[in-house]
């Protein structure tokens, strides 16, 4: 298993939000909603900055023909509007492993259940359709908003990697590694229903 094998275009839709491939005629409008300076605050990587997404961007198209990546829009249900991105990436098909990373959402729908959904839905479709074992996170290890984002998921704290990466500063960062376990995805998924009840 690796992202050629993915059905494409995957989309993954639910009642908030659904999940598109990113494409590079969607690349402009996901670049407008990296404008929110808010969203850069405690991150690593400043994607409100044209000289680091379009490359970075580009090179998750060129990731997703060789397999190792499949980014994906975030968008509104019904109106497809882009709000955010998120990534599958890291694909270990004879370990049964994966991650989700490289997830941002604009500010004004934080705490609204769209990163819920993108996780719920992500999920599903790791453990139920691929038969993944363990789903992995990373953070920087002050941004305390990640952090505790996959905490409430359910997501479990496994660790801080030091100097696990040097950032584009030239600055050597912790990384602080989450991951749910396939035995544990019907729990989580039960209180992500619940986060999510009402919304």
């Amino acid at each position: 298993m690796d992202a050629r094998q993915l059905e494409h275009p995957l989309i993954l839709k639910g009642r908030l939000v659904e999940l598109r491939p990113v494409e590079e005629e969607t690349l402009a409008e996901l670049f407008d909603v990296g404008r929110d300076r808010d969203i850069w605050r405690l991150t690593s990587v400043d994607y409100s900055d044209p000289a680091i997404f379009y490359p970075n961007f580009r090179a998750a198209l060129q990731d997703r023909a060789l397999g190792n990546a499949y980014p994906l829009l975030v968008c509104l249900a019904g109106s497809r509007r882009v709000v955010g991105t998120t990534r599958l990436l890291d694909f270990l098909p004879h370990d049964r492993k994966i991650e989700i990373g490289v997830t941002w959402i604009a500010s004004e729908f934080w705490g609204g259940g769209i990163n819920t959904e993108c996780k719920l839905l992500l999920l599903e479709y790791c453990f139920g359709t691929l038969g993944v074992n363990r789903i992995q996170f990373r953070a920087k290890a002050d941004n305390v908003r990640s952090r505790r984002a996959l905490e409430k998921i359910g997501a479990v704290f496994e660790g801080i990697l030091r100097k696990d990466k040097i950032e584009p500063n030239g600055k050597p960062r912790d990384t602080a590694f989450y991951s749910i376990l396939q035995e544990e995805w019907p729990g989580v998924r039960a209180r992500l229903a619940v986060q999510l009840a009402g919304r």
